[in-house]
């Protein structure tokens, strides 16, 4: 006889959706409005991208939302693809989930010395160690991420409420902000319209940029994908957490939307492309409102990286969690605190992972994150099309639906990130790390996971959904 580990339910509404939105807004609504959105794709184009991505995500939300509601276990998407399609696929999609959700976690870390770069230049610019692929290392932007990421994994292993806590003022803060300086921005009577009017007019609508937006939808709006990996947790019914998961992508989508208006109205294309501006958004601010504003919009992007931070301490934690407890990685990882029942274990080698991670520089890091978006997109895909199987056979025609669009977007973004030759597929070190990785899950998978493989289904059923196998109609 085996001891099922569980979590206590200690997440509130307002927790979650905090978890959802705060993991959504990172620190690229912030930089890329300078980067990409305007310098490249201009501002129609981005709001229509955005929008549709948006709505995208909405629709595979809707298959989250769906399975949620049969097996509201930690793991998520994982517990999803185990019911439909077996053991082995469930691994197939932890294995590249877990990937993204840790290596957003120091992404996020090192976006705190873009912040200093900012604001406060040659602050953290201290102690050059070397360069690798063109990015400067210094030891003073090691030591702040390094602190980032100790701290919030001891806020999460000292328990869920603490973390969530922190997660609602924080989210507050980078939300509020925004909403704030745009308003301040379209009420100031010296601000006029000449430069964001350059944006606007039919002649600048182009679909293949559109196109180019909607590829990075899966980054984008990943996080609303968080809630599942904390289902077990909720004190609520998880058919309220989906409708809380699609209020944080909309909220998302405007916060993006709002940021590229308002860079907008400080800076034309031509502005951003010819002249030498570091932040885009933030000189805006800064050239609009004054340092008062940059300092505020300084302030809301510092929530927007911790609270990315923390939030997918909490996605990466369950899912190495619940992958430990049926028995398909270690057990170590399933070990939780005494106190505050959360995987302290898990947390603490997401933490060890993400410390060694700002010595490659942010470089190398974005293109493991930019191969980990694959890992978002297969998670969408696994649960669209469990979604779509389950509603076949409860002959629930509205979630068939979404299930089958859910599976040709999710293979539309698969396609357009993986086919080389096109505008919008990976890079070739990110080809590597793909390659690399899953090189990595095959030999992990023939030498370690022999204990899954061989498990009985009874027991596995049990572990991982936490439901009696006679009592369960698989569809897979």
């Amino acid at each position: 006889m085996f001891l099922r580990k569980k979590l206590d339910k200690q997440i509130s509404k307002s927790d979650i959706f905090s978890l959802a939105l705060g993991a959504i807004i990172g620190w690229g609504a912030f930089v890329l409005p300078g980067d990409l959105f305007l310098s490249q794709i201009g501002l129609q184009n981005t709001i229509i991208g955005m929008s549709l991505g948006a709505l995208i995500m909405i629709i595979i939300e809707k298959n989250y939302g769906f399975m949620l509601s049969k097996h509201a276990v930690a793991g998520g998407e994982y517990a999803f693809t185990y019911y439909s399609f077996g053991r082995h696929h469930a691994l197939i999609c932890a294995w590249f989930l877990g990937l993204a959700y840790i290596s957003i976690v120091p992404l996020n870390a090192t976006a705190l010395s873009l912040i200093a770069k900012s604001m406060f230049p040659g602050l953290l610019e201290k102690g050059f160690l070397y360069s690798i692929a063109g990015y400067k290392v210094y030891i003073g932007e090691i030591l702040v991420a390094s602190l980032a990421l100790v701290l919030f994994a001891y806020f999460n292993i000292k328990g869920v409420k603490i973390a969530s806590a922190l997660q609602k003022v924080m989210t507050m803060f980078l939300v509020g902000i925004v909403f704030l300086l745009l308003f301040m921005v379209l009420n100031n009577p010296e601000i006029g319209n000449s430069n964001i009017s350059t944006y606007l007019g039919f002649s600048k609508l182009s679909i293949p940029k559109i196109l180019k937006i909607l590829t990075i939808a899966p980054f984008a709006y990943v996080g609303f994908d968080c809630i599942p990996q904390a289902a077990e947790e909720l004190d609520f019914s998880p058919k309220k957490a989906s409708k809380l998961a699609m209020l944080s992508i909309i909220v998302g989508c405007l916060i993006y939307i709002m940021l590229n208006i308002i860079t907008a109205f400080a800076f034309t294309q031509e502005m951003i492309l010819s002249s030498k501006i570091d932040w885009a958004t933030g000189d805006a601010v800064e050239l609009l409102l004054g340092k008062i504003g940059l300092y505020s919009l300084g302030i809301s992007l510092l929530m927007a990286i911790v609270a990315g931070i923390n939030g997918f301490y909490m996605a990466a934690s369950r899912i190495l969690f619940a992958l430990s407890r049926a028995g398909a990685i270690n057990s170590w990882f399933s070990e939780l605190d005494k106190k505050t029942k959360t995987p302290k274990n898990a947390t603490l080698f997401v933490m060890a992972v993400s410390l060694i991670t700002p010595w490659f520089g942010r470089s190398v890091l974005l293109w493991v994150v930019n191969m980990a978006s694959i890992g978002a997109v297969i998670g969408y895909l696994y649960t669209s099309i469990a979604a779509y199987k389950l509603a076949k056979k409860e002959n629930d025609k509205t979630i068939k639906v979404t299930g089958l669009l859910g599976a040709i977007f999710s293979t539309s973004f698969c396609v357009l990130l993986l086919f080389p030759g096109l505008r919008t597929s990976l890079t070739m070190p990110s080809y590597i790390a793909l390659i690399a990785w899953a090189i990595l899950g095959i030999v992990f998978y023939r030498k370690q996971a022999k204990g899954y493989k061989d498990m009985k289904k009874e027991t596995l059923d049990k572990l991982i959904l936490n439901k009696d196998s006679k009592k369960l109609k698989n569809v897979g």
